[in-house]
């Protein structure tokens, strides 16, 4: 006759295993709801709720009212802004994976370490009438001191300076997955007559998109919280990105049901962007 087990069935190798890896897991998990989850709550209910307390939906009436175009406008520069850098750190990722040069890696990598707020006065001291660009232009006789162009306070400065600012995380990771797919594939490219474009084009390119598809998330979301640089390389007068409209109802208007509306409908514009990636790598 079988003898049955006198250890419990909570007591398992799968039930152990299981709580091994929650317990692993709870600081991570604890720490996002304490600085994230909690938070966006409160940012929730206080963009439903009037000041006297009454539930309502007039903070997002007024919200759309008020800056629909703004949103829009919003979405659009950040779009821009991450065609140009998937594109900028996919061929310069590329070529540095095809022709290795450390210097010019970490030239591409200082952004990583430049505070936006530096930034932005960076590229406004760069790119502004009288600056760096232009002198430099000007010395060589290109343009007319008395007629000089500026994209220091208007949107193709806003999209140069974002696309500056991430370029550094964006090819860190670009370059990592383009390191990690393996050299014989190549090698066989080459061997057919595979230029270095199409050795980008049909083989890095196809054998990264997860992190290709990492990257576009992380850095959308990014450019869609970017406060300092709008601020500084932005238009006074115009459209707007949204987390000025934030910063000016917060502070000037000290409406803060709109501006809690305003950020919770910048989550859920990110918070989009990160599901429509997730649902497309489960489909791959």
């Amino acid at each position: 006759m079988k003898l049955e087990s006198s250890t419990p069935s909570w007591f398992s190798p799968a039930i152990i295993h299981r709580l091994a890896g929650a317990a692993l897991a709870a600081p991570a998990v604890g720490l996002v709801a304490v600085l994230f989850v909690y938070p966006f709550v409160l940012s929730v209910a206080a963009s439903l709720r009037t000041d006297q307390g009454e539930w309502t939906t007039a903070h997002y009436r007024e919200a759309f009212a008020l800056y629909t175009g703004d949103l829009w406008y919003t979405l659009w520069v950040c779009a821009v802004s991450l065609l140009l850098l998937l594109l900028v750190s996919v061929l310069l990722g590329g070529v540095l994976r095809l022709h290795a040069s450390p210097f010019i890696e970490f030239l591409f990598k200082i952004p990583l370490f430049v505070p936006f707020v530096v930034v932005g006065h960076a590229m406004r001291v760069f790119l502004a009438p009288h600056g760096t660009l232009n002198s430099m232009f000007m010395s060589l006789g290109l343009f007319n001191p008395d007629s000089l162009p500026s994209i220091a306070f208007n949107t193709a400065g806003l999209i140069l300076a974002l696309v500056w600012k991430n370029i550094g995380f964006s090819l860190l990771l670009v370059m990592g997955a383009f390191r990690a797919v393996n050299p014989s594939y190549l090698e066989a490219a080459r061997n057919v007559g595979a230029g270095g474009l199409r050795l980008i084009k049909d083989i890095l390119v196809p054998m990264s998109t997860g992190s290709i598809g990492v990257v576009a998330v992380l850095t959308f979301t990014s450019m869609m919280g970017s406060f300092s640089i709008p601020a500084m390389m932005g238009s006074g007068s115009g459209s707007q990105m949204l987390m000025i409209d934030l910063y000016y109802q917060m502070v000037y208007q000290h409406n803060n049901g709109v501006a809690n509306a305003l950020g919770v409908l910048s989550y859920l514009v990110s918070m989009g962007a990160a599901i429509y990636y997730v649902r497309r790598v489960a489909k791959v």
